[in-house]
C-alpha cells in the first residue's frame, strides 16, 4: 500500500473480553458439562466455546453474545479470548441454558435477533425448570431463525452434529442438556466423569480377563506337563515289559535247544 496522509490516526474499535454477570453454580455446572461433552467429542474436528463474547460487526463492541455453549466446524479446537465472525465465520451452533438471571421472553426475543444477526444456523435453548417443554431449537432459514413446531416429530434432531438433544435427571443438579447418537437417549455421549469411570471399568474387566488366561494358560501348562510325566511313565513301562518280552522269549529258545 502507498504511503498516504491521513487526516486523523484510526481509532481502533476495543472488543471486551469478559463481563462481570453472576452466574449460579447450578447453572455453572449444567453450562460446564455441555462444553466438556461437546468437546470430548468434537475437539479434533470442531472449535468450542462457552461464555466467550462473539461479535459479528467490526464496527462495534456492543453488538455482541456469550453462548453457554457454540461450536464451529471444520477447524481442530483451539483457545481463544473472543470470537469474530469476520474473522473465524459464524459458530454453526448456540446453545442458551436459561439461568435465574434470565428476564423473560422479550429478553429472549432480543437475545434469538441477535443470534440471526450473528449467523448462527442452530440455535437451541434449554430451560432446566420447563418440564413440558425444556427443549426448544430454531434453525436458520432464509435469513431468519424459525423455531421448530413442538410437534415436529424431528424436534430434538441436532442437525448441525448429527446428534439428538436429550434431557437426562442428574443426581446432583437436576435436569440435565445432553446428547445421544440415537433418537430415544439410550446411547449417550459421556461427560468425562463418565468417560473416566467406563475406561477404569473397561480396564478392569481387561486385567480381569488378562489374569484369566494366565490362569488358563498355567493350567495348560499344568496338564501339559502331567501328560508329558505320563507319557514318560507310559513309555518305561513299555520299555520294561519289552525287555521282559524279550528276556521270556530268550529262555523258551534255551528250553527248546536242550536235550530232553
Amino acid at each position: 500500500m502507498r504511503a498516504h496522509v491521513y487526516s486523523r490516526s484510526p481509532e481502533p474499535v476495543y472488543f471486551p473480553e469478559a463481563e462481570e454477570v453472576p452466574e449460579t453454580n447450578r447453572h455453572l455446572e449444567l453450562r460446564t458439562a455441555l462444553y466438556l461433552i461437546l468437546k470430548r467429542e468434537l475437539a479434533h474436528t470442531a472449535t468450542l466455546g462457552s461464555d466467550q463474547f462473539v461479535y459479528w460487526d467490526p464496527r462495534t463492541s456492543k453488538k455482541r453474545l456469550a453462548p453457554d455453549a457454540f461450536v464451529r466446524l471444520g477447524v481442530p479446537h483451539r483457545t481463544f479470548r473472543t470470537w469474530k465472525t469476520w474473522m473465524h465465520g459464524a459458530p454453526d451452533l448456540g446453545v442458551e441454558i436459561v439461568s435465574d438471571s434470565d428476564e423473560g421472553e422479550p429478553d429472549w426475543e432480543a437475545k434469538l435477533e441477535r443470534y440471526r444477526a450473528a449467523g448462527i444456523r442452530e440455535v437451541v435453548r434449554f430451560h432446566p425448570d420447563d418440564r413440558e417443554r425444556p427443549i426448544r431449537i430454531w434453525d436458520a432459514l432464509d435469513g431468519d431463525l424459525v423455531e421448530r413446531a413442538p410437534d415436529d416429530p424431528e424436534l430434538h434432531a441436532c442437525e448441525t452434529l448429527g446428534l439428538w438433544w436429550t434431557v437426562v435427571e442428574d443426581p446432583s443438579v437436576g435436569p440435565m442438556l445432553r446428547l445421544s447418537r440415537d433418537r430415544e437417549g439410550r446411547d449417550l455421549l459421556p461427560t468425562p466423569d463418565e468417560a473416566e469411570a467406563k475406561a477404569r471399568e473397561a480396564a478392569a474387566k481387561a486385567r480381569e480377563a488378562a489374569a484369566k488366561d494366565r490362569e488358563a494358560a498355567a493350567k495348560a501348562h499344568e496338564a501339559e506337563a502331567k501328560a508329558r510325566e505320563a507319557n514318560t511313565k507310559l513309555e518305561a513301562e513299555l520299555k520294561a515289559l519289552r525287555a521282559e518280552l524279550a528276556q521270556a522269549k530268550g529262555k523258551r529258545r534255551t528250553r527248546r535247544r536242550s536235550p530232553g
